[in-house]
């Protein structure tokens, strides 16, 4: 989990959406890559990105069978379509890869994501943090007479809309998880 300090002047806008994926033909890809679970594996796979000069957008990694000691990789990334498919091919060919799949043309995924936000702030703006979070269904797993950290899980546009909102009442830091996504389809992985 990385954390980002918001500092006041920045920008507002996520780290997930710097680029517009609609200009240029760019498309955001949400890929879902099984790999044997053994030490150097998820540095090849970044090492594949970094040399080639594509961007990942969010990576999050966890084993998925112990006993066949297997992790899963879900990286979304943009580029154009020509890009994209160039990727899942060399990602298919590195020799721990076991399946690479396209969850974003296979059809519809389930995307979640899990935030941590630190808002700083006294009286109303308190009051209005709290608020907000009820809405958002956002829980206070920590508190202070200074500031609240909230945890949030849904969608990254949810939670960026609900940074945005907590922007202007305090937001001093912000932990997210990155995206784990499920192809909604029968067939499993």
């Amino acid at each position: 989990m990385s954390a980002l300090r918001l500092k006041k002047g920045t920008s507002s806008k996520s780290a997930y959406n710097l680029r517009d994926p609609h200009a240029e033909g760019l498309e955001s890809h949400t890929l879902a890559v099984i790999v044997d679970n053994e030490a150097g594996v998820l540095a090849r796979v970044i090492g594949l990105f970094s040399g080639r000069g594509y961007n990942i957008d969010s990576l999050t990694v966890a084993e998925i069978d112990h006993l066949g000691h297997q992790s899963r990789i879900t990286i979304v990334t943009t580029g154009t379509p020509a890009v994209i498919e160039q990727i899942k091919a060399q990602l298919g060919r590195i020799v721990p890869v076991h399946e690479v799949h396209d969850l974003t043309v296979e059809g519809r995924a389930v995307e979640r994501e899990l935030a941590l936000l630190k808002v700083a702030g006294t009286g109303e703006k308190r009051v209005e943090a709290l608020r907000l979070a009820d809405i958002f269904r956002a829980n206070v797993v920590d508190s202070t007479l200074e500031s609240f950290t909230f945890e949030i899980t849904g969608t990254p546009e949810k939670i960026d809309a609900f940074a945005e909102l907590m922007r202007p009442l305090g937001l001093s830091e912000i932990a997210r998880t990155g995206v784990a996504a499920l192809s909604r389809s029968q067939a499993g992985m």
